[in-house]
């Protein structure tokens, strides 16, 4: 795209020619329109229903925080190697159905292809990502200061494998990945909506489970983590539930994962400061019997 563009509501300077998603068609699958959304400081959600395509509750209130000069200069700057522009529904934040992505195309190379959920200022991505070169790297967040300051960091880096969508992440992974395309699949510290009356907009339902389970490659790894104590059990309960997923870690004390490459954050240390434990989970994509597949 040359001269300007558009990423959700917000201008792209002329210089920044963005890529764009292939509006020819499904991703495919057995799910219709759903949807998650994340915040810059973590990642919080949206409830859609995978299967018949409503949008369902919002669980985030989308603020538009004005852009320090640093994160415009990332973004007139950096925008042509990491933003990737997706066609749009009613909301800014949404990925239109029937769109789709060839990400091979994007990259310029077949690799595999790893997406993170609410990728917030990048801190974990960015560390992450640059540990694997050989790795494709989606990145799905709604604030575009956000995509901003990731730019930046990734530039500053030299890390150069990762792609940035300014969308929903749920509705993007049904449209833009496709059945069994994903090698993993990144959700550290989801919004926890704490209040029992909120439960209902987390992210981790069986819904997007079951949506996570078909986008990933039979072997493929969701990895989550989270600071809070009951999210933590539902995470575990909803994905034990799941026939297409397994717990790598149903042997070790309470079937959690020992942390792995994840980088320490602002983010967690606010919420050991406020003595809370960081619980992580990890598990695998598996066929399960009498799906016509060997897992």
């Amino acid at each position: 795209m040359s001269g300007a563009g558009k990423v959700g509501c917000y201008p792209v300077s002329d210089n920044a020619r963005v890529h764009h998603a292939m509006a020819d068609g499904s991703a495919g699958g057995r799910f219709g329109p759903g949807g998650t959304s994340s915040d810059p400081s973590g990642t919080s959600h949206s409830s859609v229903d995978p299967i018949n395509g409503r949008r369902g509750v919002v669980s985030f209130v989308r603020r538009s925080p004005r852009m320090n000069e640093s994160q415009r200069q990332a973004l007139a700057s950096h925008s042509s190697e990491y933003l990737v522009e997706v066609p749009h529904d009613r909301l800014s934040t949404s990925v239109r159905h029937g769109a789709t992505m060839s990400w091979p195309q994007v990259f310029g190379r077949q690799a595999p292809l790893v997406a993170e959920i609410g990728s917030g200022v990048g801190d974990s991505l960015v560390a992450m990502a640059g540990a694997r070169p050989s790795d494709n790297v989606i990145a799905f967040e709604v604030y575009l200061t956000a995509v901003a300051s990731t730019m930046g960091k990734l530039a500053r880096a030299d890390v150069h494998n990762v792609r940035l969508v300014v969308a929903d992440g749920g509705e993007g992974l049904r449209e833009l990945v496709r059945p069994g395309e994903l090698s993993e699949l990144w959700t550290f510290f989801p919004d926890p909506w704490p209040k029992k009356r909120h439960h209902k907009r987390r992210l981790v339902q069986p819904g997007f489970a079951a949506l996570v389970a078909d986008r990933l490659a039979p072997g493929g790894l969701w990895r989550l983590a989270t600071d809070w104590a009951d999210y933590a059990d539902q995470m575990r309960e909803v994905l034990d539930a799941e026939p297409g997923l397994t717990n790598v870690y149903s042997d070790r004390p309470g079937g959690w994962a020992p942390r792995p490459d994840r980088p320490f954050t602002r983010f967690e240390k606010r919420g050991l400061d406020a003595g809370r434990e960081v619980r992580d989970l990890a598990y695998r994509r598996v066929h399960p019997e009498g799906d016509g597949e060997n897992g």
